[in-house]
């Protein structure tokens, strides 16, 4: 598995104002790397509902998953530069498949996983979705990085460590993303971050860096990139 550098830690006097990345957090080459792939193409080509139903795994897959709600859909369409490349739905759980999208200039494929932790969706239908995500999860060769992304705004959710304990048992290298980050006061953001940099040392599996984004202003999606480019 590839290590990262590490997200730099915004600051700013007000939610969304002023955030920016510490100097040095990645080179100029490596954030390079991640514009030109996500300059290029990205296409949906696949969704499966089912774990025998998943396509060939071909090329390196880079997983996101998250409770329903946490902003996934949103993240995916502003990291890609694509309004609609991953459908954002007002209705928490509407995702029940995983969807992949295959970048043009390098063989990598994003993977939008089911949300997890809706608490009003029908008992059956949460058992079938989540149970795809986690086998998944648990069986994908070609799978080199999961990003677990969590709501800035919010405590962590019981389902949250649930799926992180899940990933440590399977060796599943793993980095957290904080989601939202506009909508936070700087304080408040910088207790966060630093609430979510202790609980990865808690968990084996998972990365040390954690990225902070916003999918309304930008925020991490130049280290997001970058990340996802090192894999090539």
């Amino acid at each position: 598995m590839a290590d990262h550098a590490p997200g730099g830690q915004p600051t700013g006097e007000s939610a969304g104002e002023n955030l920016v990345f510490a100097a040095g957090t990645f080179s100029p080459e490596q954030l390079e790397a991640g514009r030109k792939l996500f300059a290029s193409h990205c296409e949906f080509f696949y969704a499966a509902q089912a774990l025998d139903h998943l396509p060939e795994p071909n090329g390196i897959e880079v997983a996101f998953a998250g409770r329903s709600n946490v902003g996934k859909s949103s993240l995916l369409n502003a990291l890609t530069g694509r309004k609609a490349l991953a459908r954002v739905s007002h209705q928490p759980g509407r995702t029940r498949q995983l969807n992949f999208f295959q970048m043009e200039a390098a063989p990598i494929v994003l993977v939008d996983m089911p949300g997890y932790g809706y608490a009003e969706a029908p008992k059956a239908i949460k058992r079938d979705w989540q149970g795809l995500m986690l086998d998944y999860l648990r069986g994908r060769p070609n799978l080199r990085r999961v990003f677990l992304l969590l709501d800035a705004r919010i405590e962590l959710k019981p389902a949250d460590e649930v799926v992180m304990e899940l990933l440590d048992q399977s060796a599943v290298a793993y980095q957290l993303v904080l989601t939202k980050a506009d909508d936070v006061k700087p304080a408040a953001l910088r207790r966060k971050q630093e609430e979510i940099a202790a609980l990865t040392k808690e968990h084996p599996a998972a990365l040390p860096f954690v990225i902070t984004t916003s999918s309304t202003t930008g925020l991490g999606m130049d280290d997001l990139r970058a990340t996802i480019a090192g894999f090539i």
